[in-house]
Formats: C-alpha cells, sequence, structure tokens
C-alpha cells in the first residue's frame, strides 16, 4: 500500500470539524490580544517619549500641536540623529513659525531621517544644523522659508567639504524659544520658534577666532582643522566669515585657549582673541 493510499484510508473522526474549529478560534483571540498588547506598549513607549522629552525647555509648546505623537522619534534642542543613508535630497516646507526639512530619495519621502546633528550656540544666538549622506540641497527654497519665519534674523550656509554632508546656520533674533523633533514613517524634521516672552540679557563673550574670510574651501578647511576644538562658522558684521572657537566669560581664559592652539604643530593660520556681545555678530 502506498503513502497516499494510506493517507486516503486515514478515519476523520467526527468530531473534528468542531475542533479545528474551535481552534481557529483560539487563534484568532490571540491574535488579537498581540494586537491589543502590542498598540498599548505602542502607546506607553510615546507617552514614555513625551515624559522623557518633556523636561526639555520649549517641548512642552511644541508637543501641543504635534500631528501625530506615534510618529515623533525625537524632541530636543541640541543634539542629534537620525540613519545612516545617501543620496538624500533635502527640500523644505514652511507653516507660520515651523519649518519641515524633507528627505527623498528618487522623489519618494524616506520613512527616516538620515543622520544629524543640531548645535546651538551664542555670538551671535544660532542654530547650526549639520546633514549626512545627503546629495541635493534646495538651498534656495530652504533660505527663503527660513528667512520668512517672523523668529529668525539671517540663514547662511555652512560649507562642508565632505561632499555627502551638507550644513546651515540659522541666526535666531533675541529671546526666542525652539524646539527640533524627528518624525518617522515618513523622516523629517521640524523646528518649532516661538517668543518665550522673557527679555534675556545680553552679555559680553571672548572667543579665539580666526580674520575675516570669503565662503568657500579655505574657511571650510579651516573649521574641520579646528573641528575637535568645537569651531563654528560665524557670519561677519561686513557679510564675510570666520572661524571661531569658545565663548568663554573672561579674556584670560580665551588667551589661554590660543597659548595651547599656537603651540600646537600643525598652527599656521593666524588666531587671535576677540570679543562681542552674545546677541551680536563679530565685526
Amino acid at each position: 500500500m502506498t503513502g497516499k493510499e494510506r493517507y486516503e484510508q486515514i478515519n476523520i473522526p467526527s468530531g473534528l470539524s468542531g475542533v479545528i474549529q474551535q481552534a481557529r478560534q483560539r487563534a484568532r483571540n490571540q491574535k488579537r490580544r498581540k494586537m491589543m498588547i502590542w498598540r498599548s506598549s505602542s502607546l506607553v513607549a510615546a507617552c514614555a517619549a513625551v515624559m522623557i522629552t518633556a523636561n526639555v525647555p520649549g517641548v512642552a509648546k511644541a508637543l501641543s500641536d504635534v500631528p501625530v505623537i506615534g510618529s515623533v522619534v525625537k524632541i530636543l534642542q541640541v543634539g542629534g540623529g537620525g540613519e545612516r543613508t545617501d543620496g538624500v535630497s533635502v527640500t523644505t516646507t514652511k507653516e507660520s513659525d515651523t519649518l519641515n526639512i524633507n528627505f527623498q530619495i528618487d522623489g519618494e519621502q524616506i520613512t527616516s531621517a538620515p543622520s544629524y546633528t543640531v548645535d546651538h550656540k551664542e555670538g551671535p544666538n544660532r542654530l547650526i544644523f549639520t546633514f549626512n549622506g545627503v546629495r541635493h540641497l534646495d538651498y534656495d527654497k530652504l533660505e527663503k522659508d527660513i528667512k520668512e519665519l517672523k523668529n529668525v534674523k539671517d540663514v547662511y550656509q555652512n560649507i562642508i567639504l565632505d561632499d555627502s554632508a551638507i550644513g546651515f546656520v540659522v541666526e535666531l533674533k533675541d529671546d526666542v524659544d525652539y524646539s527640533v523633533s524627528e518624525y518617522q514613517q515618513p523622516g523629517y524634521i521640524q523646528l518649532k520658534l516661538s517668543s518665550d516672552g522673557k527679555s534675556t540679557q545680553s552679555h559680553k563673550l571672548f572667543f579665539v577666532r580666526s580674520e575675516d574670510m570669503e565662503q568657500g574651501e579655505a574657511l571650510a578647511m579651516l573649521a574641520e582643522q579646528y573641528s575637535a576644538d568645537g569651531s563654528s562658522v560665524v557670519q561677519t558684521q561686513n557679510g564675510k566669515f570666520t572661524v571661531v572657537m569658545g565663548a568663554f566669560e573672561n579674556r584670560a581664559d580665551a588667551e589661554k585657549h590660543l597659548k595651547e592652539f599656537t603651540d600646537r604643530e600643525d598652527y599656521s593660520e593666524p588666531l587671535h582673541v576677540d570679543s562681542w556681545m552674545s546677541n551680536e555678530n563679530p565685526q
């Protein structure tokens, strides 16, 4: 007798049909319970994210009109996030005091933001955005959208030697609060600005800085040389740019920092100590 013949001669118990139906019903019930647990876990995770980020200044205001709370990855004022990628194009959209930075590949919006960092510095009050894995940026659109935000003073590119990275600087007006939110599915970054209603007293700061330079490769190379020292590029009052390090409360600390630079073997570009107000650009 063949195996097929044995299979066909197996007696099927009369009650087996009911057993199968009961098993199927139990499977459906278990699936429903798993879905309920998963949804509850997602809600708990979202609430946890809100609780963690709610201690960041300005976050409560940022969360008050978040469109889909489940899509929020993080809300921050400095730091970074995103995922490693390449070939991303960047576009922007603006609404009132909000800027959305959108990311696409081959015309399709991607599910997560590319790797990015956000830094905040004074002298002047500014945000420094850097995105990696990005090949295309509609900078004219970005500049137009950002300058139309009522709490923005200026915006300019931050030239980076890596052709898969882009950067730009957003100078903020006085007494402006901000938050940067990372979303996924789709992936985008949202910058929210608002007047916090508090008057911040400007104060004098001391920096180690380079001479004025035109925007270009030489400026980018100098900024990269001192990147480990917290260098950043600032636009001067005459429209040129300078590389600055530090934001010291007194000249002595700045002079000490300068001495450390001049003692290095790779020191070449002349640096000097300068000072200006925390809400102003260098002369």
